[in-house]
Order: structure tokens, then sequence, then C-alpha cells
């Protein structure tokens, strides 16, 4: 079929009075093409009206591509088992036509920032070798939309304090922030809502006051709105983790903070300039930082528990020994676990990043050799009230420990001889069970009653009439 600019010069020069056979020879196309343009007389390509095959059977294709789930394979066969004989492109060919099954695509706009305006933060799931161990990550990034500037870290899990520590590192390593901060409708920073109407979570909010930025989220399904930090995910995924291993989490972002350096430093065709060099005009129109740049923590309240630890994302942690049972306040930094008694720091681990059900045990919180856990225990009031009301019991309660038995459950219950029996029966019980390592208290409370009954109880005489009378009844019976 002839185009349109080859049909505008044929009918110009028949126009100008030349003959079929001529303007054929000069334009390059048959007598028969230049006939019929002359024949219909206007330049417009005419449609080309052909009946589809597929045209009759619209309404099965369209019933059958909602059933089979958009699969034209399937449709195609449903067709066949129907009676329907219809190659494969000319159903495929008919619902491309019709938009059966086919979204038109929306022209892709443009969004253009001017510097220090607005930065975009999101994260994507990962997978790295970690010490030979191919681990599931979670890749934080951070891209300030003028100069393409890129800060990325990789970590275990990603919650509001991961989100914060990531946050106060990348703003260090730009030296500022941008006016607005943009994250999708999925992140961790949204309270409710979405869009225009996202509110953040208010710990997040004070997060970008102190350094001077407000947090907004795009519009649902407007992925195109967060192209600036969505596009280095693929490029971190088949550049940076193609064929890298890593030793430890220390040593990954190490490599990953090496990478964004490079990356940030290289010249970009589109941008004619590197981020590096585009950064420059960009970090005088930032907001500058805060002159002094708190640490991130997170704040536990723990009790240590019965072998000196406190537990923390499933890995534990060391604390001094006398703090047994006590309630302690635990401060998870980036890098380092704190132990808190009141106000002073009682202990300081290197954070596990992941919960791997460890235990992280310093030397001097262990008691020294030779004392047991039951040491500190030697001013708990239930004891102090015991020896004071019989002092002849502390050796006792000492072998107790030795022994392993002196808890608060058998101080308790020593507390309760002192209170039901003689105070003589019992001192004798307690030297004899005391003299032999007896701590069974309940061989010493029958050697107590033993006691009582000789002591206080006379035995039957064997001439009482009594008794002989009912043993003599007994006997007749």
């Amino acid at each position: 079929m002839l185009d349109e600019s080859t049909r505008v010069a044929i009918l110009r020069l028949r126009s100008a009075g030349h003959g079929s056979r001529e303007i054929a020879r000069m334009v390059g196309v048959s007598r028969g093409g230049v006939k019929k343009v002359l024949k219909q007389g206007r330049a417009e390509v005419p449609p080309v009206e052909r009946a589809e095959k597929a045209e009759p059977h619209r309404e099965q294709i369209v019933e059958l591509h909602g059933s089979c789930k958009g699969n034209l394979v399937r449709v195609h066969e449903e067709l066949a088992g129907l009676g329907v004989h219809l190659s494969y492109p000319a159903l495929t060919a008919f619902c491309r036509r019709h938009r059966i099954g086919y979204t038109p695509e929306a022209p892709a706009g443009q969004y253009v920032f001017t510097p220090g305006e607005e930065m975009q933060h999101d994260t994507s799931p990962h997978k790295a070798r970690i010490g030979g161990v191919l681990r599931p990550v979670v890749t934080a990034s951070l891209v300030l939309c003028f100069s393409r500037m890129l800060f990325a870290q990789m970590l275990a899990r990603f919650t509001r304090f991961e989100c914060k520590v990531f946050l106060t590192d990348a703003l260090v390593y730009f030296g500022g922030a941008c006016g607005r901060g943009m994250i999708d409708n999925t992140h961790v920073l949204v309270l409710s809502g979405s869009g225009r109407d996202m509110v953040p979570v208010p710990e997040m909010a004070v997060f970008g006051e102190r350094y001077g930025f407000e947090w907004r989220a795009h519009a649902i399904g407007d992925a195109n709105r967060s192209a600036r930090v969505e596009r280095p995910f693929d490029y971190i995924d088949k550049n940076f983790l193609a064929g890298r291993s890593f030793t430890d989490w220390d040593d990954l972002n190490q490599q990953l903070r090496a990478w964004c350096d490079k990356v940030n430093a290289r010249r970009r065709r589109h941008l004619h300039a590197s981020p590096r060099e585009l950064f420059l005009t960009e970090r005088a129109h930032m907001k500058p930082l805060p002159a002094w740049v708190p640490e991130v923590y997170a704040l536990h309240h723990r009790i240590v528990d019965s072998e000196g630890f406190v537990n923390v994302h499933r890995n534990r942690y060391s604390a001094p020994w006398a703090l047994m049972g006590r309630q302690v306040e635990v401060r998870e930094t980036k890098d380092r676990i704190e132990v808190f008694d009141g106000p002073r720091r009682v202990a300081s681990h290197r954070r596990i990043p992941e919960p791997r059900d460890e235990r992280v045990t310093e030397a001097s919180h262990r008691p020294p050799r030779g004392e047991g856990v039951f040491a500190r225990r030697a001013v708990s009031p239930e004891e102090t009230r015991l020896v004071e009301r019989m002092p002849e019991v502390a050796p006792y309660v000492a072998l107790l420990k030795k022994r392993g038995r002196g808890t608060a459950r058998e101080i308790r219950w020593l507390l309760r001889f002192v209170d039901d029996y003689p105070i003589d029966a019992l001192r004798a019980a307690i030297a004899v069970a005391t003299q032999y390592g007896m701590t069974d208290l309940e061989r010493l409370e029958r050697m107590v009653l033993r006691g009582v009954v000789r002591d206080f109880f006379l035995p039957p005489r064997q001439d009482d009439p009594d008794t002989n009378e009912t043993e003599d009844d007994d006997d007749d019976g």
C-alpha cells in the first residue's frame, strides 16, 4: 500500500498534466497503483477493511479470558475444544487490537528538582553472602534528587530503630538534609493515611524536625514519583552484590560505603557530570546538621535472669551477677548493648545485629570462684529476720547455701519453724542437722517433732487402768 507522501506526489504530477505512464516512471511505482490513486482522488491512506476471524467469537474470548486468568494459551485451547478454528497468532493479535487483557501504557513523566529540594528514601529485599551463607538482607538507601548522590546500608531487619540509625548515618554522610523526605505508603514511618494525607509516626516526625525537613508520601500507584531511589536497587543487586562475599555485617557495609563513593564519583552521560560534582552545588542549599547529633538508641527494660543475663532480640548479654533478679535499663545502639543500673552503666557489649540465640559473656560479670549465686542473698529481709530471732541458725543457713538449698523458700520454711515450735527443741534439732550436714527440711521438722513429743508429752504408764481397760476391750473385740 502506497504511503501518503507518494499519493500526494502522484496527485500533484497529475495536476501538472503528466500521464499515468510518466508518473509511474518518475515516482517508481506501478501504473496500476497510479491509476488506483487517481481513481480515489485523495491523499489519505484508506483504512483496511478486512473481516477478522475472531470477531464472531468476541464474547466467548472475553469470557474465557477472565475464567483462564488472562492466559491466552488456555483461551486458545478452550476455543479449540468448542470447535472454534482460530490460530494462536490471530487470537493474540485480536486481543491486542481490541485491548482485551492489555492496559494501554501511560506516557512517562519527568520530575525536575531544584538543589536541596527533596531526598527520597526506601528499602528493598536482597540476598548477600555473609560468612559463606546466603542470607536475606534489607537494603536501605537515601538519594538526593538533584545531584543523585546515593547512600546505602544493608541490615538484618528494618524497624523504626534501624530506620533512625540509617538516616542519621546518611545525613552525616551528606553533611545535611533536603527540605523534603519522600517515602512510599508502606514504609515503617507511616502512621496512617496515604499520599498527601499521610501522617508520619510522631517519633519520626520529631526526628525530621530535628534535622530540618518534613516527610511526604507519593500517591498510591505513582511509582515514578520515587524513581530516584527505586532505580539504584537493581544496580546494587546486579553490580555490588554480584560475585561478592563478606565476612560479617561490618565488612558488608564498609564495602557498600566504598562502592557508594565510587558510584557517586562516576560521570553520568545524561547528567553531563558526576553526582559528586553536582553535589557541590546542592550542598549550599541543604539544611545544615545541628551542632550536636545525638546517638540513636532503643530503650528496653529487662530483669536480669537467674543466670545473670539480659535478653535483647533473642541474644543474651551478661550483667553483673549481683544484679540478678533486679530490673535494669538496656540501651541498644547501632554497635553496642549497654546495661544501666539507675544512672550508672554497669555493662557494655558489642551488639549482635541479627537474632542468633547467642550469649555474650564478660568474665568480670561472673561471681568469684568459690562463691555461689546465693552469696548476694545473705542480706535478704527473710534471712536477716531469721538470724535476728535465732542466731544459732546462721551456720545451718550457710550449710544450705553451700549445698544449693538456701533459697527464699527454705528461709521462709525455717522462719515458720521458729514461729511454730519450741525454741529449745528447734535449737537441738538444728545443731544435730548442722553437725551431720542434713539439709532436708522435712527431715529436720520430724526431728523437731520427736523432741517436742519427748519433752512436752509424757508416755502412758503401763499400770494406767484406763489404758489397760482399753487394751482389754481391744483384745476382746
